[in-house]
């Protein structure tokens, strides 16, 4: 047990310009208590502004540093092959005046598109013929249904989203979410296989 280690790298890690990372922040390793500290103190990568925004850590690499210091470990791997780092920049704070063009825009486009797909289905059609048939009068504005059915437009888009403003109405995932989850993913494994130069090897033609 002494000379295993047990290695599994982390998804997504965070990290800043200039950071020295080191292997217990890229991975999570489980040795024996001296063996393991040492080991995630041991620096993997140092980032510097060459190295843009995304950076790919393999596993490999990860086992040759160790095997490096240590030689004859025993180091077992569990898990993705691959951890990115994620090069977080430092961030401007948003001008009071341009959150309120975006919130307008944003606004202005939701509203829009609810109003065309009324008009695509021809909702107000559908409320006079509803109101019709329940009443047996016709009327051109029937705000006893128009009107109800407005709050429960708002409301079905808040329990559909799981969200009141920055509240989760519960711990299930809205399909937002779960499609943002699923894009992130697919561009998780898009950059490992793009920006990981160990997974491609070229022919020399000469």
């Amino acid at each position: 047990m002494d000379k295993t280690v047990y290695l599994r790298m982390r998804q997504r890690v965070q990290v800043i310009q200039h950071q020295k990372v080191t292997i217990g922040e890229v991975a999570q390793v489980v040795a024996s208590d001296e063996l393991e500290e040492a080991i995630k103190g041991y620096i993997i990568h140092e980032v510097t502004p060459e190295d843009k925004h995304l950076i790919v850590i393999d596993v490999m690499r990860v086992i040759a540093t160790i095997q490096k210091k240590n030689p004859g470990l025993d180091v077992q791997t569990i898990g993705p092959a691959q951890s990115i780092l994620e090069i977080q920049m430092q961030q401007k704070k948003l001008a009071p005046v341009y959150f309120v063009l975006v919130w307008l825009l944003l606004f202005t486009g939701s509203a829009l598109a609810i109003m065309n797909f009324h008009e695509d289905v021809s909702m107000q059609l559908v409320h006079q013929k509803i109101y019709f048939l329940i009443t047996g009068h016709y009327k051109e504005q029937p705000l006893l249904l128009q009107v109800p059915y407005s709050f429960g437009l708002g409301l079905g888009m808040i329990l559909f989203f799981n969200h009141l403003f920055r509240k989760r109405l519960n711990e299930e995932p809205s399909p937002l979410e779960v499609e943002m989850f699923n894009y992130q993913q697919d561009l998780d494994q898009y950059v490992i296989v793009h920006e990981n130069k160990e997974t491609e090897k070229k022919i020399n033609g000469n």
